[in-house]
């Protein structure tokens, strides 16, 4: 029984959770793959919540959705997203926290937000007022269907694909210091005219979540055929991933959207500058560090005059790499001096002794997992490897609340210096002179 129960909090560390939704279940798993299909083009209304494993509201949230979902069948379709695996899908729809609820109706492309209760019975009387509306709509003649075909264009704007020609190709993408997808295409080509509301929708979301770093472009084939045969285009469409002073690469993934968007989050993530180490200077920075990240790392290295500069950079560059390493997990890295934060020392269980160490703590959990082996690229890799996916020792963080944390002075790069021992002048001082001395 012990055993099994060690296992049981050997894996509370919720760092990749299965997801909180089964076959099993009447809430069906949507993903960038199936989205289109199971809820764009559906002439259904469609309750889809949009839900992070780690997120205590949506774990909450989950009976009542499956309940509600349950009593819907059949009338109204009941999805739900992992928008922390799939975070193309939540940044196209506008997802900012968890759970988002949103009501997919007569406009797929313009979903509308669910502001209503989290209980199932609250949930199926918020789908059903949906459903009537949608009903009174048809009816009327205002929306027929899903209308799909004449609403797609709606999903982007075709001003957000940028048009390339073989005279502006070289300027605006080769010398460009942005990642470029671009789509060959002919006019006549109907996989290219069933592309174009996916091709235009990827563009909006990607320019308006990357800030121009990743870009959609569009090249006529037919038109522009020195560009287009300097790439070998011999069928259409075709796609491909443009990066400054490299040979372009073939897009090989969904011509879906959420395809599209996700592939596009991950050029992005792979090219984006790794997170920074941060000094716990005081407690904002490891308040603000730890709540904005799934996962904060924290190290505490060894005292200055055990170490030196050279030695203590030693440690920062190999957390440094390791950040670089693990940036598409988006944590945040910090460090600190030994004795500089003894709460928080106690409270990991470091406590004086063991430096360097380092700990990996969710705040949201309050759970932590210390480093077991060498700090080094090999023993951190394998530390984090194993809470990636979802393994490794854990335990609580001490009282179940972040430790108090001192304001300090910022580590000024330099050797540690000994502190200066006064000097006291005793050649003044009689040490007799109070003092008789007593014959026996």
């Amino acid at each position: 029984m012990r055993t099994l129960l060690l296992g049981v909090l050997g894996c509370s560390l919720v760092l990749s959770v299965q997801a909180m939704y089964s076959s099993s279940d009447d809430v069906i798993e949507l993903t960038p793959s199936n989205f289109n299909r199971e809820v764009i083009q559906s002439d259904s209304l469609w309750l889809v919540e949009f839900y992070a494993p780690w997120c205590g509201h949506c774990q909450n949230l989950a009976p009542e959705w499956k309940k509600a979902a349950t009593a819907l069948k059949g009338i109204v379709k009941v999805g739900a997203v992992d928008a922390d695996q799939h975070k193309s899908l939540g940044g196209q729809y506008g997802v900012r926290g968890f759970p988002t609820i949103k009501i997919f109706g007569a406009n797929k492309n313009k979903p509308e937000e669910y502001q209503g209760g989290r209980s199932s019975q609250a949930i199926v009387d918020g789908a059903m007022n949906a459903l009537r509306t949608l009903v009174k709509e048809r009816l009327s003649g205002k929306s027929g269907g899903s209308s799909y075909n004449k609403q797609q264009s709606t999903g982007g704007s075709k001003k957000d694909v940028v048009e390339l020609t073989d005279s502006n190709f070289a300027e605006t993408v080769l010398n460009s210091d942005d990642i470029w997808l671009v789509e060959f295409f002919a006019p006549w080509c109907g996989h290219c005219k069933n592309l174009e509301p996916e091709w235009a929708a990827a563009a909006t979301a990607v320019k308006e979540q990357m800030k121009g770093k990743v870009r959609l472009g569009a090249v006529d084939a037919t038109v522009h055929q020195d560009v287009s045969g300097r790439y070998g285009i011999r069928g259409f469409p075709t796609i491909k991933i443009f990066r400054k002073g490299e040979e372009p690469e073939d897009y090989q993934g969904g011509r879906t959207r959420g395809d599209i968007i996700e592939k596009a989050m991950d050029l992005f993530s792979e090219n984006a500058p790794a997170p920074e180490l941060l000094e716990i200077l005081n407690e904002d920075i490891l308040k603000k560090t730890c709540e904005d990240s799934q996962l904060c790392i924290i190290a505490v290295l060894p005292h200055i005059l055990d170490t030196g500069a050279s030695g203590r950079n030693g440690y920062l560059d190999v957390m440094m790499k390791m950040a670089e390493k693990y940036k598409k997990k988006q944590w945040g890295w910090l460090w600190t001096e030994a004795g500089a934060q003894l709460e928080l020392e106690a409270s990991l269980g470091i406590g004086g002794f063991g430096y360097p160490a380092m700990a990996a703590i969710n705040s949201r959990k309050m759970k932590f997992a210390l480093l077991r082996g060498s700090f080094s690229e090999t023993g951190i890799h394998e530390f984090l490897r194993e809470l990636s996916v979802g393994r490794g020792s854990t335990a609580t963080l001490g009282g179940g609340v972040m430790p108090k944390i001192n304001t300090v002075e910022a580590w000024d790069g330099k050797d540690g210096q000994l502190p200066v021992e006064e000097e006291y002048d005793l050649s003044d001082v009689d040490l007799d002179e109070d003092f008789e001395k007593d014959e026996l």
